[in-house]
This record gives structure tokens, sequence and C-alpha cells, in this order.
């Protein structure tokens, strides 16, 4: 995309925060070329920090997606939110992105530290596609006023509006750096985390209220064989009722959850997929540490 000196190499972590539901996941996979983070219309879809690494023979941008900004009410969203704190600590550039029509983030805090941050911050206005050019020239006016120091840029993440010239201005502001990760690598997470991601995007798609808050997948099972790959994976809940509730009448609603998933795996892995589900219940785990930390949302 843009002519640089091949001896020398570009890298760094460009990391995107913003509210909930703003469009970071859908805006992570449209850079990356893959679906590599989960996207629903659900608040709260992503739960971990996820990196999604582009490649080229001069640079590395290794983009993180983040959890939505909240005000956390149990452990595992304390949790999601160390996830946002550590994307601050480590960031060569942050991306602060907004919907239209939206005004400031839902924490002070974190708006605080991308006014006072040091790196360099690109404000994203997403959904452009949802609104006109005059609410847009206002929204813009808005955000400078707000924060003077950050460069805007309009997008549309799902249609890929203003996607590469927001990736030129990224490649420009990074800092000079050999890679952080193989030239091969597409994210830091493994194939047991897309696969439990994708069950969990099922859930979140098909079940309402506190169903999939509830919901945590563990895969105790990856086989890769020649032609076919063969997984087990639990679904937590945390009460015999929401068991039932996954369950469904006669099995059916795990049966589409595990039909729909092993479609997107196929994809994913370009392979074909034997997938077992089984539910299971892990008595009120969102609030317990020891459950948080062996699914990976606490480090020791």
């Amino acid at each position: 995309m843009i002519n640089q000196n091949h001896k020398s190499h570009k890298a760094g972590f460009v990391n995107i925060i913003g509210n909930p539901n703003v469009g970071k996941s859908t805006f992570l996979n449209a850079v990356v070329g893959e679906n590599l983070a989960i996207t629903t219309p659900k608040a709260q879809t992503t739960r971990h920090r996820i990196l999604g690494i582009v490649n080229a023979d001069d640079y590395q941008v290794v983009f993180s997606d983040t959890p939505g900004i909240i005000k956390p009410a149990y452990e595992l969203q304390e949790s999601m939110m160390d996830f946002v704190k550590e994307s601050f600590e480590d960031a060569d550039l942050l991306l602060y992105m907004v919907e239209a029509g939206e005004k400031d983030l839902k924490n002070e805090i974190f708006f605080n530290k991308i006014k006072n941050t040091k790196v360099p911050v690109l404000l994203l206005i997403n959904k452009v596609d949802r609104t006109d050019q005059e609410k847009l020239e206002k929204m813009i006016q808005y955000w400078q006023e707000k924060l003077p120091k950050v460069e805007i840029y309009p997008i549309s993440a799902l249609h890929g509006f203003g996607i590469e010239q927001v990736f030129n201005r990224i490649l420009t502001l990074l800092p000079q750096s050999p890679p952080y990760f193989g030239k091969d690598q597409l994210t830091d997470k493994t194939e047991r985390f897309i696969v439990n991601e994708k069950i969990r995007e099922k859930i979140l798609k098909h079940y309402k209220k506190e169903i999939p808050y509830a919901v945590e997948v563990e895969t105790e099972e990856f086989k890769e064989e020649k032609h076919q790959i063969n997984i087990r994976s639990i679904i937590y809940v945390e009460r015999d009722s929401q068991k039932g509730i996954i369950i469904g009448h006669k099995g059916a609603g795990l049966k589409r959850v595990g039909t729909e998933a092993r479609k997107d795996l196929e994809q994913f892995f370009n392979k074909k997929i034997y997938l077992q589900l089984y539910v299971k219940v892990n008595k009120d785990w969102r609030k317990k540490a020891e459950q948080l930390r062996r699914f990976g949302y606490k480090n020791d």
C-alpha cells in the first residue's frame, strides 16, 4: 500500500477501543480479511482481547480488538475491563471508535485516558452509511472540540468505506521495529479459542435475555486429521434451567447451534469438521476467580 525502503521495517500495536456495539470487531475482521472476531448485535459480544495481525514484507500491524467499555457489575466484566486497560499500556496507536450519533464513553476514566494519552489517536466515526452529510459534519465538529488532538475518519466497517484510508494512515504512524510475531501468523489465539468463539456467537444469535451472558465454551478436543478435524466442546451454563433452554425441545436448540458453528468452522479452517457439543452446569462461574482464570479471563 505504501512504498518504503525495504531495509526498514515497521511494526506496532494498534488497539481498538470504544463503547459496546460500535463495530470494533467488524473493523478488525475487515482489516485482517478474516472473520476472526465474532460479531453480533448484542452488547458484550467480545469478552477477550483478540489480536489480528496484518503482514507485508516491510510491516506488521498488530490490531487488538477489546471488549466494549462498560461499568463492570460482576467479576467477569471487571476482567473484561482489565483487557481494555492493558490495551492502553502497550499501544503504539489507538483507534477510538464511535458510531454515528454517539456521545461520550460509558466510562469517564477511559475517556480521560484517551484525552491524555501520549500515543497518536485516530477517532473513527463508524456506521456513517446510517447518517447524512449535515449530521456527519456536526459530529466531526463535536469530536474536534471534545478531543482536539485526534485525527477523525468517517468510516463504515461493514461496507468497507474509509478502511483503506485509515490503514494507510496507520502505516505512516507505525514505529520502525522488527515484527513481533511470525509473518504467517494471523492471530495470537489458538484454534480452540476460535472454536469456542464461533459456538458462542451462535448462542448470542439464537438465545435471549441472560442466557448468552451465562454461557462459556471450552473445547476439550481438537484433533486434526488429513481430511477432517474432530472437535468436542462443552457449553457451560450457570444453572440447570439454562441447560434445558440451550438444549431445547428434543435437542433442537443445541443441534442448530452445532450445525451453524460447524459450517463457519469449515469455512475458517478449510476442512471438514466433526463437531460434538455437550452442555454442563458450572454454577455462578462468572463470579468465581478460579473459574475466570480457567477460562482465560484472569492471569495468575
